[in-house]
């Protein structure tokens, strides 16, 4: 944890360092600055530290002219001798207000309220990152697998959804798709293309003649060597064999 003070008592200064650093040696004390002028030339060309430690009435005038100059980017715990500031800090990214002279005990709670919101925080934020990334992988996905796909029937062309897509056969450099009805259409990709353009999730290359819609499959039947027999829903027009390289990757598909 980085911590900046700014406090313009020396005194004041280097006794609120000490309890800080006593109750947490880790953290790092960026500086100790003593006037609004200082801070704000700090703040402008530094880093935003995590947290900030602020007396309100410094030598040349209020702090919270600093926060009205500059977004510190962090919470801020003020420090002071006088009450009547309290509405005015909680209004600047405060999350904590004491009044002098401070006692170690405050001054830990005070940091325990910083941890725990923190904490919170870098939470909550990393779950909506992954929101987000899903999201947008999702998203992704999705606009770079076809929905829908041009087939032609006679001299009739038609778009059919992916979703009514049975399966996809190649059959001597034709490639024919069949949807849940048993009804054939030519479509001008290759097998290899519409791996590509459909969703893993949905279809499976079976083999170099079929690319399958996991909807179409009826029934697996273990075969010779490792292999498999698959029958389909409409039924294919030939054998179809499932090599034994790929059997449990297809086992593992089927059971997604």
């Amino acid at each position: 944890m980085k911590i900046l003070i700014i406090e313009d008592e020396q005194h004041a200064a280097e006794s609120l360092e000490e309890l800080i650093l006593e109750l947490r040696p880790q953290v790092i004390i960026l500086a100790s600055l003593s006037s609004v002028e200082d801070s704000i030339d700090w703040l402008s060309s530094h880093p935003s530290p995590d947290l900030i430690f602020s007396d309100i009435q410094l030598s040349d005038g209020n702090s919270f002219e600093i926060f009205r100059e500059i977004d510190p980017g962090c919470p801020v715990i003020f420090t002071t001798a006088f009450n009547e500031y309290a509405l005015e800090a909680f209004k600047v990214n405060s999350i904590d207000y004491l009044l002098k002279p401070i006692k170690k005990r405050e001054v830990g709670k005070a940091i325990k309220k910083f941890e725990d919101l923190y904490q919170h925080q870098v939470v909550e934020e990393l779950n909506n990152l992954k929101k987000l990334l899903a999201n947008t992988e999702a998203t992704s996905t999705q606009t770079l697998k076809k929905s829908r796909f041009l087939a032609k029937s006679g001299q009739t062309l038609v778009s059919i959804p992916s979703k009514d897509v049975a399966y996809f056969q190649a059959e001597d450099g034709v490639v024919f798709l069949y949807d849940f009805k048993g009804k054939r259409y030519i479509v001008n990709q290759t097998l290899e293309e519409l791996t590509e353009d459909t969703d893993s999730n949905s279809f499976f290359r079976v083999n170099r003649q079929y690319l399958v819609h996991i909807d179409s499959v009826k029934e697996a039947h273990s075969y010779f060597k490792g292999r498999l027999k698959l029958e389909l829903n409409p039924a294919g027009h030939d054998d179809i064999i499932i090599s034994s390289n790929k059997s449990n990757l297809f086992k593992k598909w089927l059971d997604q």
